[in-house]
């Protein structure tokens, strides 16, 4: 039966047990599929119903529920196109979402939110990248190695020995501990709150009829969310994979660290595992490829964070080709050409840090007409939709940035343009980063190369920390802060810092941003003072101002 959806203006919601109220009552009207209201505070609502059901049956349940509606538009739905995966009579789920991580989570929690029957297909271990190998224990390393490093423990500057009073199996095991709980609370608790998601263990497989085959089970649905995330990727680099390189994964759980540790890659877990383990007393050797570290990034912070951990004692080489890598014994050896000139570098291990591999091998996708990139990440448009119309993606199994929030974001919003029709694209123009060394590198919008590409007459400041006056408190004046802007109407289009819980100031810039602010509202808006995030009123000062002739709190 063909399907329409009908928006609808709603008057006199005043909290959010409005909406839900508001929700139910359109819910039981016969023949409505799915009703949407986003929060009492829009006065919206979304319908998806049969073409039987008139405008006059959910305004009078509205009305039965004490609240006023009118409708907006009427729009037509077509059937599902492309390859049909399945039938109305045929289905097993409205919805079927492949991949446990954030990204699947909040599709099936979206799914199951406006009221479809959802699967969750999960292979190996619940909660995906973010909770078991990436974000959780790797940021709770980075802080055990900041509290011991900044306890006194340098071991590359001669205060005390490398890793002799480190109880490293002590450290892992929290880190463990901390895994656990967050999975549980995070996931499998969560996942217990809905019980109208079904949760299929095992590893999915497409076939040409469109079923999803889990082990000896077949599984069809109306719409599916592929969000399979992806793992540390090991490169073609001739004898890498003989010599048995960690990852990020697997260094984390070590029984023993290294006395010395070769890290190919100068990005973020480059440095954040690098700067973690020189802090733990391990002796750390980057070789990065690029001419700097953070390439996409700032030149200037990315030459600032490379003093601040050569600082420390780590070895940093830049504009390394890597040849070859070989093993002998206990003793890794990486063979490169630096300058025109070949050298070898030796460590007890290799820790790759070159990126992610998606995980779509094995999958079928070609079965069902799922392109991919160069890299077998899945290729979608701004609506997380595949090539494929009736199959979404989401998270780091596509091209988008792979940021966890990110993952949960473009999750949520591939299943309601799957259920309801391509009508929300994912938004990335204010997307916040941040690597955790320390200091921190936070970004947000465009570089000052960007802005030039985009035809913006830039016009940019940049901040040493020293003007800042919480920096100055707390004797730690490392960084900046760089502001890009249109000269011309003095938008601000892109900020990056370099600065202790830099990651912490960065969200009041990501506003500035999406909002489209001018340096001028930063400048007469009130900022908290001995606080880091005033560095950004500073900077936007320096747009007008001399800093030198500035008293505290001046504006």
């Amino acid at each position: 039966m063909a399907k329409k959806r009908i928006e609808l203006d709603v008057r006199g919601m005043t909290c959010s047990s409005c909406a839900v109220h508001v929700k139910k009552s359109l819910l039981s009207v016969p023949g409505v599929e799915n009703a949407d209201v986003p929060g009492w505070e829009s006065g919206k609502a979304t319908v998806i119903a049969d073409e039987k059901v008139e405008s006059k049956d959910l305004s009078s349940a509205v009305a039965n529920a004490g609240y006023h509606t009118s409708v907006k538009t009427v729009q037509n739905l077509e059937a599902p196109s492309g390859l049909e995966l399945a039938s109305q009579e045929k289905v097993d789920f409205d919805l079927l979402v492949i991949g446990g991580g954030s990204g699947g989570f909040a599709a099936a929690i979206k799914g199951e939110e406006l009221g479809y029957r959802v699967g969750l297909i999960n292979g190996g271990t619940i909660g995906g990248t973010c909770v078991n190998v990436g974000c959780v224990p790797s940021k709770t390393l980075i802080r055990a190695a900041e509290a011991w490093y900044k306890a006194g423990h340098h071991p590359f500057s001669g205060v005390t020995t490398s890793q002799t009073n480190l109880d490293w199996p002590a450290v892992r095991d929290q880190k463990d501990e901390l895994v656990q709980n967050l999975r549980q609370k995070k996931y499998v608790d969560v996942l217990d709150a809905y019980p109208n998601i079904k949760l299929i263990k095992g590893y999915a497989t497409f076939s040409a009829d469109g079923s999803v085959h889990v082990g000896e089970q077949s599984y069809r649905a109306h719409r599916y969310v592929i969000a399979t995330g992806a793992q540390p990727r090991i490169l073609p680099i001739p004898g890498l994979a003989e010599a048995r390189p960690l990852t990020s994964t697997t260094l984390m759980d070590l029984k023993v660290l290294p006395k010395s540790l070769i890290i190919l890659g100068g990005r973020a877990v480059a440095l954040e595992l690098g700067q973690t383990m020189a802090r733990l007393g391990v002796k750390v050797l980057i070789l990065q490829r690029s001419t700097r570290l953070v390439p996409e990034h700032e030149p200037e912070i990315g030459r600032a964070i490379q003093e601040y951990l050569e600082q420390e004692g780590i070895a940093i080489l830049t504009g390394v080709q890597i040849e070859q890598v070989s093993r002998e014994g206990e003793v890794s050896t990486v063979h490169a050409k630096l300058m025109g000139q070949f050298r070898t570098f030796e460590a007890d291990q290799i820790l790759v840090a070159l990126g992610r591999q998606p995980n779509t091998e094995g999958m079928g996708l070609d079965q069902v007409g799922v392109r991919l990139d160069q890299i077998g990440a899945i290729l979608i448009n701004e609506y997380q939709q595949t090539s494929n119309p009736s199959i979404y993606a989401s998270g780091d199994v596509t091209p988008n940035p792979d940021y966890v929030y990110v993952a949960a974001a473009s999750g949520s919003l591939a299943v309601i343009n799957a259920m309801n029709g391509n009508q929300h694209p994912l938004d990335l123009s204010a997307l916040p980063g941040v690597i955790f060394t320390d200091p921190q590198i936070a970004t947000v919008g465009l570089t000052e190369s960007q802005a030039k590409q985009q035809g913006y007459e830039v016009k940019t400041n940049t901040l040493p920390l020293e003007y800042v006056p919480r920096a100055l408190a707390a004797r730690d004046v490392r960084g900046l802060i760089k502001m890009v802007t249109d000269k011309r109407s003095g938008k601000i289009l892109g900020v990056h810092m370099l600065a202790a819980e830099a990651g912490e100031v960065i969200q009041t810039a990501t506003l500035a941003v999406k909002f489209g602010l001018k340096v001028s509202d930063l400048t007469e808006t009130l900022f908290p003072y001995l606080t880091q995030v005033e560095g950004l009123k500073l900077t936007a000062l320096t747009f007008t101002k001399d800093i030198e002739k500035l008293s505290c709190c001046a504006g």
